[in-house]
Protein backbone atom coordinates (compact mmCIF):
# COMPACT_ATOMS: atom_id res chain seq x y z
CA UNK A 1 0.00 0.00 0.00
CA UNK A 2 1.60 3.53 -1.07
CA UNK A 3 2.19 5.36 2.31
CA UNK A 4 0.38 8.73 2.71
CA UNK A 5 2.36 12.35 3.87
CA UNK A 6 1.67 13.77 6.83
CA UNK A 7 2.17 17.56 7.87
CA UNK A 8 1.97 18.14 11.94
CA UNK A 9 2.45 21.68 12.65
CA UNK A 10 2.39 23.76 16.15
CA UNK A 11 3.74 26.47 17.72
CA UNK A 12 6.91 26.47 19.80
CA UNK A 13 6.05 24.49 23.30
CA UNK A 14 3.36 22.51 21.16
CA UNK A 15 4.67 19.27 22.12
CA UNK A 16 4.70 18.10 18.10
CA UNK A 17 8.52 16.39 18.73
CA UNK A 18 7.31 14.09 21.51
CA UNK A 19 4.07 13.36 19.81
CA UNK A 20 5.40 12.42 16.35
CA UNK A 21 8.18 10.09 18.11
CA UNK A 22 5.44 8.21 19.85
CA UNK A 23 3.72 7.82 16.81
CA UNK A 24 6.89 6.31 14.89
CA UNK A 25 7.37 4.73 18.49
CA UNK A 26 3.87 2.63 18.33
CA UNK A 27 2.60 2.51 14.47
CA UNK A 28 4.29 0.17 12.31
CA UNK A 29 5.45 1.74 8.71
CA UNK A 30 5.43 5.29 10.19
CA UNK A 31 8.55 7.78 9.97
CA UNK A 32 9.67 11.19 10.58
CA UNK A 33 11.09 12.93 7.59
CA UNK A 34 15.24 13.74 7.55
CA UNK A 35 15.41 17.46 6.28
CA UNK A 36 18.25 18.66 4.73
CA UNK A 37 20.16 21.57 6.42
CA UNK A 38 23.52 24.00 5.38
CA UNK A 39 24.01 24.18 9.54
CA UNK A 40 27.04 22.40 10.70
CA UNK A 41 26.31 18.89 13.12
CA UNK A 42 25.98 20.04 16.74
CA UNK A 43 27.55 17.13 19.24
CA UNK A 44 25.16 14.21 18.97
CA UNK A 45 23.78 14.91 15.60
CA UNK A 46 23.97 11.75 13.52
CA UNK A 47 24.11 12.23 9.38
CA UNK A 48 20.91 10.70 8.30
CA UNK A 49 18.88 10.64 11.31
CA UNK A 50 18.46 14.18 12.54
CA UNK A 51 19.71 15.82 9.39
CA UNK A 52 21.51 15.62 6.38
CA UNK A 53 24.23 18.19 6.52
CA UNK A 54 24.96 19.71 3.21
CA UNK A 55 26.81 22.51 1.90
CA UNK A 56 25.18 25.53 0.52
CA UNK A 57 26.28 25.50 -2.86
CA UNK A 58 24.62 22.11 -2.85
CA UNK A 59 21.43 22.85 -1.31
CA UNK A 60 21.24 25.73 -4.07
CA UNK A 61 21.68 23.03 -6.32
CA UNK A 62 19.20 20.87 -5.10
CA UNK A 63 16.39 24.70 -5.17
CA UNK A 64 17.60 24.98 -9.01
CA UNK A 65 16.63 21.54 -9.21
CA UNK A 66 13.22 21.63 -7.53
CA UNK A 67 14.52 19.01 -5.70
CA UNK A 68 12.63 20.77 -2.41
CA UNK A 69 9.02 20.09 -1.13
CA UNK A 70 9.52 22.81 1.04
CA UNK A 71 12.38 24.56 2.52
CA UNK A 72 13.57 28.14 4.43
CA UNK A 73 15.97 30.25 5.11
CA UNK A 74 16.27 30.85 8.78
CA UNK A 75 18.83 33.22 10.15
CA UNK A 76 22.02 31.67 8.14
CA UNK A 77 20.69 28.57 7.80
CA UNK A 78 18.83 26.89 5.41
CA UNK A 79 16.82 23.89 5.80
CA UNK A 80 14.22 21.93 3.12
CA UNK A 81 12.59 18.45 2.60
CA UNK A 82 14.06 16.76 -0.22
CA UNK A 83 11.07 15.49 -2.29
CA UNK A 84 13.02 12.41 -3.58
CA UNK A 85 13.62 11.02 -0.17
CA UNK A 86 10.20 11.18 0.96
CA UNK A 87 8.86 10.06 -2.40
CA UNK A 88 10.62 6.28 -1.91
CA UNK A 89 9.60 6.20 1.85
CA UNK A 90 6.09 6.46 0.92
CA UNK A 91 6.97 4.32 -2.37
CA UNK A 92 7.73 1.79 0.36
CA UNK A 93 4.66 2.01 1.79
CA UNK A 94 5.47 4.05 5.24
CA UNK A 95 3.33 7.49 5.79
CA UNK A 96 5.78 9.95 6.66
CA UNK A 97 5.41 13.10 8.80
CA UNK A 98 6.61 16.14 8.17
CA UNK A 99 7.24 18.27 11.40
CA UNK A 100 7.36 21.66 10.03
CA UNK A 101 5.81 25.08 10.61
CA UNK A 102 2.69 26.89 8.40
CA UNK A 103 4.74 28.65 6.24
CA UNK A 104 6.48 24.88 4.94
CA UNK A 105 3.09 23.35 5.06
CA UNK A 106 2.08 25.90 2.86
CA UNK A 107 4.35 25.21 -0.19
CA UNK A 108 4.12 21.45 0.23
CA UNK A 109 0.07 21.00 0.17
CA UNK A 110 0.43 23.52 -2.76
CA UNK A 111 2.59 21.19 -4.37
CA UNK A 112 0.78 18.03 -2.86
CA UNK A 113 -2.85 18.58 -2.34
CA UNK A 114 -3.01 15.21 -1.16
CA UNK A 115 -1.09 15.71 2.04
CA UNK A 116 -2.92 15.39 5.78
CA UNK A 117 -2.09 17.90 7.62
CA UNK A 118 -2.67 18.33 12.07
CA UNK A 119 -2.57 21.57 13.98
CA UNK A 120 -1.41 21.29 17.25
CA UNK A 121 -3.10 23.60 19.83
CA UNK A 122 -2.23 24.16 22.83
CA UNK A 123 -4.35 24.49 26.29
CA UNK A 124 -4.47 27.60 27.10
CA UNK A 125 -1.65 30.50 26.22
CA UNK A 126 -1.00 30.17 29.83
CA UNK A 127 -0.43 26.63 29.53
CA UNK A 128 2.05 27.34 26.60
CA UNK A 129 4.07 29.80 28.00
CA UNK A 130 4.33 26.97 31.43
CA UNK A 131 6.02 24.60 28.82
CA UNK A 132 8.89 27.45 27.60
CA UNK A 133 9.39 28.63 30.89
CA UNK A 134 9.62 25.13 32.70
CA UNK A 135 12.49 24.29 29.76
CA UNK A 136 14.79 26.37 31.88
CA UNK A 137 16.58 27.34 28.36
CA UNK A 138 16.03 30.68 27.82
CA UNK A 139 15.44 34.33 29.51
CA UNK A 140 12.19 36.10 29.88
CA UNK A 141 13.04 38.19 26.56
CA UNK A 142 13.45 34.89 24.57
CA UNK A 143 10.46 33.32 26.09
CA UNK A 144 8.37 36.28 24.94
CA UNK A 145 9.19 36.70 22.01
CA UNK A 146 8.78 32.81 21.19
CA UNK A 147 5.55 33.55 22.55
CA UNK A 148 4.68 36.41 20.18
CA UNK A 149 5.73 33.70 17.49
CA UNK A 150 3.79 31.27 19.06
CA UNK A 151 0.46 33.39 18.91
CA UNK A 152 1.14 34.26 15.12
CA UNK A 153 1.33 30.11 14.18
CA UNK A 154 -1.61 29.55 16.17
CA UNK A 155 -3.36 32.43 13.86
CA UNK A 156 -3.10 30.10 10.91
CA UNK A 157 -4.36 26.87 12.37
CA UNK A 158 -7.69 27.07 10.06
CA UNK A 159 -5.40 25.91 7.19
CA UNK A 160 -5.16 22.65 8.44
CA UNK A 161 -7.77 19.82 8.24
CA UNK A 162 -7.52 17.92 11.48
CA UNK A 163 -6.95 20.00 15.13
CA UNK A 164 -5.69 18.58 18.03
CA UNK A 165 -5.76 19.98 21.49
CA UNK A 166 -2.56 18.81 22.93
CA UNK A 167 -3.65 19.04 26.94
CA UNK A 168 -3.11 15.20 28.15
CA UNK A 169 -0.05 14.03 26.23
CA UNK A 170 -2.02 10.36 26.00
CA UNK A 171 -4.88 11.46 24.87
CA UNK A 172 -3.45 13.76 22.22
CA UNK A 173 -0.79 11.10 20.99
CA UNK A 174 -3.58 8.84 20.91
CA UNK A 175 -5.79 11.16 18.31
CA UNK A 176 -2.86 11.42 16.26
CA UNK A 177 -2.71 8.09 16.18
CA UNK A 178 -6.39 7.59 15.29
CA UNK A 179 -6.25 9.63 12.27
CA UNK A 180 -3.26 7.95 10.83
CA UNK A 181 -5.31 4.45 11.19
CA UNK A 182 -8.34 6.10 10.08
CA UNK A 183 -6.66 7.02 7.07
CA UNK A 184 -5.03 3.53 6.17
CA UNK A 185 -8.54 2.20 6.04
CA UNK A 186 -9.74 4.29 2.71
CA UNK A 187 -10.93 2.50 0.00
CA UNK A 188 -8.52 4.56 -2.59
CA UNK A 189 -5.37 3.37 -0.36
CA UNK A 190 -6.38 -0.27 -0.02
CA UNK A 191 -7.85 -1.13 -3.46
CA UNK A 192 -3.97 -2.48 -4.90
CA UNK A 193 -3.52 -3.98 -1.05
CA UNK A 194 -6.90 -5.70 -1.61
CA UNK A 195 -6.92 -7.09 -4.99
CA UNK A 196 -6.19 -10.98 -3.89
CA UNK A 197 -9.13 -10.60 -1.24
CA UNK A 198 -11.29 -9.60 -3.75
CA UNK A 199 -10.44 -11.50 -6.20
CA UNK A 200 -11.22 -14.51 -3.63
CA UNK A 201 -14.74 -12.77 -2.79
CA UNK A 202 -15.73 -12.59 -6.81
CA UNK A 203 -14.92 -9.01 -7.01
CA UNK A 204 -12.06 -8.82 -10.16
Amino acid sequence: MQGQLWIVAAPSGGGKTSLIAEAVRTLDNVVESVSHTTRAARPGEVEGVHYYFVEPAQFQAMIDADGFLEYAQVFHNAYGTAAASVDALLAAGKDVILSIDWQGAQQVMARRPDTRSVFLLPPSLEALRERLTARGQDNPDIVAQRMAEAEEQISHYRAFEFVIVNEDFQRAAGELQALILYDRLRRTRREADLQPLLRQLGQE
